[in-house]
């Protein structure tokens, strides 16, 4: 059944996800300096700076939104050879269940989906894998793993592959303890408005 688009019915749906975001958001982020709220607001804050639409605004911010939601607790644990915990599986793929079934258009859906393929992609280039946290390097080897030229080939057909990029770059480079950045608040509008557009059949 597609989602309602009467404004009343939308704004709750948005207060709910952003609620799920506030309860979790002082989760520790899989050993990084910064909160899973911090992160999350960190990546949006480059996509704002960036003058990007908002659709990727939004990507950048809800990119990691399957570790927040309640379904995120049934995924497998990822565990890395020390016994450390590195994330969950599918958080990417679970989180764009979710934005979808909250009536999300499908850019917003693909850029959240696809946040784990892009660095796959990107870790092709050495210097990027390098950048890479050791937190980030860990759960890349869980998240199957550098691109093969192949598959890098098939990506590039993306016709959204350059935002999905950006947003990686965001996600990586949104790990600064003392950074400043807008409130959650600032984007519930932005939300809204983009729920309110997305074509519903």
């Amino acid at each position: 059944m597609a989602a309602s688009t009467n404004k009343q019915d939308v704004q709750e749906r948005v207060r709910e996800l952003f609620d799920f975001i506030e309860k979790q958001g002082q989760a520790d982020y899989i050993g990084e300096a910064v909160s899973q709220l911090q992160h999350s607001l960190q990546a949006a804050q480059y996509a704002v700076d960036s003058h990007a639409d908002d659709d990727t605004v939004l990507g950048a911010l809800l990119h990691d939104i399957g570790r927040f939601i309640p379904a995120s607790e049934k995924m497998p644990a990822q565990i890395a050879a020390d016994g450390t915990f590195v994330g969950r599986a599918s958080h990417e793929i679970i989180g764009a269940q979710y934005l979808k079934q909250l009536g999300f258009n499908d850019k917003v859906c693909q850029l959240v989906e696809a946040h784990v393929m892009a660095k796959r992609y990107l870790a092709t280039d050495q210097d990027y894998y390098n950048s890479l946290s050791k937190s980030s390097k860990a759960t890349l080897r869980y998240q199957g793993g550098i691109f093969n030229d192949a598959q890098k080939r098939e990506a590039e057909k993306d016709p959204y592959l350059q935002d999905k990029l950006m947003v990686r770059r965001w996600d990586d480079l949104a790990k600064d303890p003392d950074a400043v950045t807008l409130p959650l608040s600032y984007y519930e509008d932005m939300a809204v408005n983009s729920l309110m557009r997305t074509p519903h059949g």
